[in-house]
C-alpha cells in the first residue's frame, strides 16, 4: 500500500441514496456464482463515556473449521504514555463441544488502564447467520464500563428487555455514545467480494461488490493466465463506481468517489495475485476510507496536517485470499 499515493486519481464518480438490496439479485453478478466466503469480521468502535474518556472497544467475530465465535478487546483512546497493556481480550467459543455458553455474562479480570471495570452480556443463543460469521439477528452483546451501558450490538428489542430486568434502566438513558470508525473483513474463495458498508452513523447501509474477471466475461472469476486482460469493477449499489483495465499494470491504485455526500478515498492492490500467487498471505487488499469536508488531501497525508480538521470517520478493509484454481 506504500505506492498508492503516486497512483492518486482525483477522478470523482458520486453515488446517491440508495434501497439496499440482496446480492442474489445483484445486476452486476451471476446468479450462478457465489461471493468468496468471509472468514473474520472485526468492527472497532469509539465510545465516549459520561466521565468524557474515550475507549476503543474491537469486537471480532470469526468462523472456520474448527471455531465460531467472538472475541472483544479493550483499548484507551486517550493512552499515550506506557501504562500498563489492557486487559486480555474476551474470548467466547460458540462452536466448542464442551466449553459452548451461548448466553451468559463476564467480568474481565483485569482493569483497564483508568482502573475502570468492563463487564461483557451476551445471548447467542437464537443468533441467525447469513454466510459469514456475524449474525445478522436474533442475538444481543453488551458492554458495561463502570455499570455503564457503553456497547450495544445486536437486536435491540433483546437488549432493550436484558438490561431493564437486570439493571432496572433503560438502553435510552446511557450517556455512552458509541460510534463504528473500523471495519474489517478477511475472505478467501474465487475473486467477488460482496458486503454492506454504511459509511457514516446517519446514512444508509449499502451495497458493496468487488469484482475481478476477464475482459470479455463478466461472471466469471480472475484467471491470471488467460489471455483476455482482466479488469477490476467496484460496484455499489449496483451502480460501477469503478472499472480498471490491465490490472496486471495497474495492481495498486486509488480513486475518489462520493457517498452520501461524504468524500471516499476508495484504494485497491491486488499485487500478490500477480506476482506473489503461491505464498498462504497472497492477499490483495481493498480500503474504504472517508475524508470529513471536501480536503484535496490524501488520507495518508492527514497524520500530519489538521488532525482536528480532516479526521478520517471511516474506513472499510477487506483482505481477499483468492483460492488457487
Amino acid at each position: 500500500m506504500r505506492d498508492m499515493v503516486s497512483c492518486f486519481s482525483e477522478n470523482a464518480v458520486n453515488v446517491s441514496h440508495s434501497s439496499c438490496s440482496s446480492y442474489s439479485n445483484n445486476a452486476c453478478i451471476s446468479p450462478s456464482l457465489s461471493p468468496s466466503t468471509q472468514n473474520s469480521v472485526s468492527n472497532v468502535y469509539k465510545l465516549l463515556l459520561s466521565n468524557l474518556k474515550q475507549l476503543l472497544i474491537t469486537v471480532t467475530w470469526c468462523k472456520n473449521h474448527s471455531n465460531q465465535g467472538l472475541s472483544i478487546s479493550f483499548g484507551d483512546n486517550n493512552n499515550n504514555n506506557h501504562d500498563p497493556s489492557p486487559p486480555p481480550p474476551f474470548r467466547l467459543n460458540t462452536n466448542s463441544r464442551f466449553f459452548r455458553k451461548k448466553k451468559g455474562s463476564k467480568l474481565l479480570d483485569q482493569l483497564l488502564c483508568d482502573d475502570s471495570k468492563v463487564e461483557v452480556f451476551w445471548d447467542l443463543s437464537n443468533a441467525k447467520y447469513d454466510s459469514g460469521p456475524e449474525p445478522v439477528e436474533g442475538f444481543y452483546v453488551i458492554v458495561m464500563v463502570d455499570s455503564e451501558i457503553g456497547l450495544v450490538i445486536g437486536d435491540n428489542i433483546a437488549a432493550e428487555e436484558a438490561v431493564t430486568k437486570r439493571f432496572k434502566t433503560s438502553t435510552t438513558q446511557v450517556a455512552a455514545k458509541a460510534s463504528l470508525i473500523s471495519r474489517r473483513e478477511q475472505c478467501s474463495g474465487n475473486t467477488i467480494y460482496t458486503t454492506k458498508a454504511q459509511f457514516c452513523d446517519t446514512g444508509t447501509f449499502h451495497d458493496v461488490l468487488i469484482k475481478c474477471s476477464a475482459e470479455n466475461n463478466n461472471n466469471e472469476g480472475l484467471v491470471i493466465n488467460n489471455s483476455h486482460s482482466p479488469v477490476l469493477s467496484v460496484c455499489i449499489d449496483k451502480k460501477t463506481v469503478i472499472k480498471v483495465k490491465r490490472l496486471q499494470w495497474n495492481f495498486r491504485g486509488n480513486q475518489t468517489i462520493f457517498v452520501d455526500g461524504l468524500l471516499v478515498d476508495l484504494l485497491w492492490d491486488v499485487h500478490d495475485w500477480f506476482f506473489n500467487p503461491s505464498s498462504s498471505n497472497s492477499y490483495a487488499v481493498f480500503m474504504f476510507r472517508t475524508r470529513s469536508g471536501l480536503d484535496s488531501r490524501l488520507w495518508l497525508e492527514e497524520k500530519t496536517a489538521h488532525k482536528d480538521k480532516d479526521i478520517v470517520e471511516f474506513s472499510l478493509l477487506i483482505y481477499a485470499c483468492k483460492s488457487s484454481s
